[in-house]
């Protein structure tokens, strides 16, 4: 059985949220808006019906990645003999640069989404695998 610290897992999760909540608030959120096309008055009907529901199912998905990458480091760090930051660091990396980069490229190629929405995006997902990646090594491994 694959030893899993499941308050890292929730730590790291709660990580997330609050790095999206940054990444796409003061951080980039005016220029997220502005190139994803949303159109004002959905904006604000969203934001009147409530966005917990959304919120909750992100925070879902964000626990489902925290587990899913603890298992990542729990395997690579056996593999590579690194520990510490350095394997929370390279196992995020390469998860970010294996997954989530050719599976969000076809936002841009097929949906024809601008190049810099696909960047603040994939950097979010970089940044947010990164810091997942120590706290779960920092605390799994």
């Amino acid at each position: 059985m694959v030893p899993i610290n499941y308050l890292a897992v929730l730590v790291a999760a709660i990580a997330s949220m609050v790095i999206g909540s940054l990444w796409y608030g003061p951080i980039f959120g005016k220029q997220w808006v502005a190139l994803s096309g949303m159109p004002s008055d959905k904006m604000d009907k969203a934001k009147a019906q409530g966005m917990g529901k959304a919120y909750a199912i992100a925070f879902v998905g964000s626990l489902l990645l925290s587990y899913v990458l603890a298992h990542a480091i729990v395997f690579a760090g056996s593999y590579m003999h690194v520990e510490g930051i350095k394997l929370g660091l390279t196992a995020g990396f390469w998860n970010w640069l294996g997954f989530i980069v050719p599976v969000t490229l076809g936002s841009v190629l097929w949906e024809m989404r601008p190049w810099k929405l696909w960047v603040i995006n994939i950097s979010y997902h970089l940044v947010t695998l990164m810091l997942m990646g120590i706290i779960l090594a920092l605390w799994t491994v």
